[in-house]
């Protein structure tokens, strides 16, 4: 039996008891069905928050954007299952717009749905990074996580940990690892960043808590370089306030300098949610660490401002393809054209490129026929803590077959820092 609760949106009664049978079959026994958005929103009153949230979109009254919305903003849902009659541009409209409010989207499904729709979606929800048991759906405020007469950096500052998710080359040549950073609650557990990085930016930390992302990232690459001999490359996000600081470049050459690391260890990954015009002295920080040997990346590439002209505003090295455009490109030519599109203009642009989100067999043998540089996700590895990191280079060191995992075979390594 899988610990699921589902809650199924669908005013079609007959459609209704066949989706609840469904779920039944495939072991499913949790769930919650309503007719309509105030039903969907009572039962969440009354029952809490569910894993997989399976919505119609097309209703009387209220519809199923509103029910998404809701979801979203309540943080009562972990992940979404479209399933409609609306055309599939539609549907695809709806699922960005979901992504983009948080919620993982499982499944963008015409009706009617069968049993073996329905068994992928749940083995796509067992991808998703596990939420350990103490933490709970609703997103937390600061106050949640740290005293209110404490809400001071100080106070959280060790509790943040840098994980770190492998990237490879198609022949399974480990290339770098992406730090991401979780925190550590002494009474919650481990959280990922979505449970809390909407409170450290309200709250001012973003900062703070770059720096200490980036001294962990820079620690593991001595650490691996102690070991075996060469530092291991490390990718870092960073926010636009943190490359508004003035001393922003000559802190990290200092950093670099103190781990004794050439500067070609580091990509760093620039997060953009606004157009940034980036100030002359900001620019001429990217452009000396770059001159240093630093990387510079691209994140979500054609999502949001990170777009073409994004790539002429500053000198970027690498451009990486969001989870968007790859989950799904063996079953739609126009991601594959999409992401064949990126290739060809990074190629000509001199640039690497990067795939994240890479989840099952099919996406990674429909990125073999596009002869993709780099590829991260699910599929070769889970975000992991240092210690695990050690482990599983160890391993994958000792092995001499391809390294990532199967479908059929465990997608995450026990992490004994959880």
């Amino acid at each position: 039996m899988r610990a699921l609760k589902v809650l199924i949106l669908e005013d079609d009664p007959f459609q209704l008891m066949a989706l609840h049978q469904m779920l039944n079959a495939n072991q499913v026994f949790d769930v919650m069905t309503a007719d309509s958005v105030e039903a969907a929103r009572q039962s969440l009153r009354n029952r809490g928050g569910v894993d997989i949230a399976i919505c119609d979109l097309q209703m009387d009254g209220a519809d199923g954007l509103e029910l998404i919305r809701h979801l979203a903003q309540g943080g009562q849902a972990r992940s979404l299952v479209i399933l409609s009659h609306a055309a599939e541009g539609v549907r695809e409209g709806v699922a960005r717009l979901a992504f983009d409010q948080g919620l993982a989207v499982l499944g963008n499904l015409p009706k009617p749905a069968t049993a073996a729709m329905l068994g992928d979606v749940l083995e796509a929800y067992e991808r998703l990074e596990p939420v350990p048991e103490k933490d709970v759906l609703a997103p937390f405020c600061l106050e949640q996580l740290v005293a209110p007469a404490n809400v001071q950096v100080e106070s959280c500052v060790e509790q943040w940990i840098a994980y770190f998710q492998p990237k490879v080359n198609l022949k399974g040549d480990l290339l770098g690892v992406e730090a991401l950073v979780r925190w550590q609650h002494p009474v919650q557990g481990l959280l990922a960043p979505g449970r809390f990085m909407s409170a450290i930016e309200r709250a001012g930390f973003v900062v703070p808590l770059t720096w200490r992302v980036l001294e962990q990232a820079l620690q593991m690459s001595a650490e691996v370089r102690y070991r075996q001999g060469e530092a291991l490359p490390v990718a870092v996000n960073i926010a636009p306030q943190v490359l508004a600081l003035e001393d922003f470049a000559p802190r990290v050459m200092a950093l670099l300098a103190r781990h004794e690391l050439p500067a070609s260890v580091l990509t760093l990954e620039i997060l953009e949610h606004e157009a940034l015009q980036p100030r002359a002295g900001q620019l001429e920080g990217l452009l000396r660490l770059r001159m240093q040997g630093c990387k510079l990346s691209i994140d979500d590439f054609g999502m949001g401002a990170s777009n073409i002209h994004r790539l002429l505003q500053l000198p970027f090295s690498e451009l990486k393809i969001p989870a968007e455009f790859v989950q799904g490109v063996a079953d739609d030519p126009r991601q594959a054209a999409v992401v064949a599109g990126a290739l060809f203009m990074a190629r000509r642009l001199s640039m690497e490129v990067v795939v994240e989100g890479v989840e099952t067999l099919d996406d990674f043998h429909s990125l073999l026929r596009l002869d993709v540089p780099a590829i991260q996700g699910y599929f070769i590895a889970r975000p992991m803590c240092a210690a695990d990191l050690l482990r599983w280079m160890s391993e994958r060191k000792s092995c001499h077959s391809w390294p990532v995992v199967q479908e059929n075979e465990p997608q995450d390594i026990p992490c004994s820092c959880r």
